[in-house]
């Protein structure tokens, strides 16, 4: 809003009203802004929280065999995120930019839907909370949405680049002068540059362009369910999964901005995704939320983020990188996510494998992975065998193996941007 205000205002050569223009201004803005809403806030929903004893489920010492009872602690701080993401996004951000309502209905939709898990598990003390089903269904449902609005609208497009050689030595990278609807995606690694989703479909004739967009929509879908429950999976110890959504956020950020920058598009070879800036303010009051929510949520925490923020920040991420066309690099950037989602799928498979052998057999001391590090050799199951019973041979404290996954995902945030060069 405050962006159409001080535009309007240029015309009347209103002194500093044409900083509004500039996508830097306002996205530092939108981090500062978002920094202060979630330490303001966050202090006043905690306290609210307590008094109205809205907290989450005791978590004793085998959880944390280094650490005390967590009793009392707010959950539900998911809240405090989102509120922290909305209103600096809705004061700064342009409002008539699809990718920014697709972010935006991205946090509410998710945000409601973990929301209603929480308020299920919490406030009606039914230990399960939401049917997972119905997770599904609404992590699902918002990655059709997605898919089919990137498919249907008229500002989705993209300018393809082009790459030539001269003399066979030098390599000129430009773009298409016209934006066009795309199903190209960026491949890491792969000198090709791109991925075209209709070339995928290309048994289908005639009709490989159609069924190309099928099997956008169903990558976007997969993408979105699958990071969301990673991120709600690696939400787990105190600063862990806030932690390790900044860092994703700031490499998204990156990516998104060169993507929106000509010039910047054409150094790297990437495709130039006009209006994809407004994603830079997103993500920067992305950043500000998860930042500013760390202040209460580091060891020892004093809010826990719950499925309405755990289920939203995953859904973010995915979404963001479907709109830049770099969801085949997520495997890389949110590797700690997949991860821990894998380590849950093996887990399992795992134990209902020897299970029909009358075997009770885990290949984890504890899943998702990052519990594994913390879980002490006097605490595991003596009716069970464990394929990785010595690994690792020490215990950590929360605190390390948190700090520990997020160096991992800086890491991994680096290599995901060299990507683009390695090529």
């Amino acid at each position: 809003m405050l962006y159409y205000l001080f535009r309007f205002l240029e015309q009347y050569q209103i002194p500093g009203s044409h900083m509004w223009a500039y996508i830097s201004f306002r996205s530092l803005l939108t981090l500062i802004l978002s920094l202060l809403i979630s330490a303001w806030f966050g202090e006043r929903f905690i306290k609210y929280m307590k008094r109205r004893k809205i907290s989450e489920t005791a978590r004793d010492r085998s959880i944390d065999p280094f650490g005390v009872e967590k009793v009392g602690v707010p959950s539900m701080g998911g809240i405090i995120i989102i509120v922290s993401i909305l209103v600096p996004v809705l004061l700064l951000g342009r409002m008539r930019n699809i990718y920014l309502l697709l972010m935006i209905g991205t946090v509410i939709w998710l945000g409601f839907l973990g929301f209603l898990d929480d308020y299920i598990k919490i406030v009606r003390k039914k230990k399960d909370g939401l049917k997972g089903k119905y997770k599904i269904v609404g992590q699902v449902s918002i990655g059709l949405i997605v898919g089919l609005v990137l498919w249907a609208s008229p500002d989705a497009k993209i300018n393809e680049n082009i790459t030539t050689e001269r003399q066979g030595i030098e390599t000129v990278v430009t773009h298409k002068s016209e934006s066009v609807k795309s199903l190209k995606t960026t491949i890491p690694f792969v000198k090709g540059h791109n991925l075209d989703y209709s070339n995928i479909m290309g048994f289908c004739g005639k009709y490989k362009n159609a069924m190309g967009w099928v099997l956008f929509v169903v990558m976007t879908i997969l993408v979105v369910t699958a990071v969301s429950n990673g991120a709600n999976l690696n939400d787990g110890m105190d600063g862990m999964c806030a932690g390790n959504s900044a860092i994703i956020g700031v490499a998204l950020g990156i990516l998104a901005y060169v993507s929106s920058h000509i010039e910047y598009a054409s150094y790297l070879n990437i495709m130039y995704i006009p209006g994809s800036q407004e994603l830079v303010v997103f993500l920067c009051a992305f950043i500000g939320a998860m930042i500013g929510f760390l202040w209460y949520n580091a060891y020892p925490a004093q809010v826990f983020m719950g499925d309405t923020g755990s289920l939203m920040i995953g859904g973010v991420i995915g979404v963001c990188a479907v709109i830049i066309h770099k969801e085949l690099l997520l495997p890389i950037l949110c590797g700690i996510f997949f991860v821990e989602s894998l380590s849950v799928i093996i887990q399992t498979q795992a134990f209902k494998y020897y299970k029909r052998k009358n075997q009770r057999v885990r290949v984890f001391r504890a899943t998702p992975i990052h519990d594994n590090f913390r879980k002490l050799n006097s605490q595991l199951d003596e009716t069970s065998r464990y394929i990785f019973y010595n690994w690792p041979h020490r215990q950590f404290h929360e605190s390390k193996i948190t700090v520990r996954f997020w160096i991992t995902t800086i890491i991994l945030a680096a290599l995901t941007i060299i990507t683009l060069k390695i090529r």
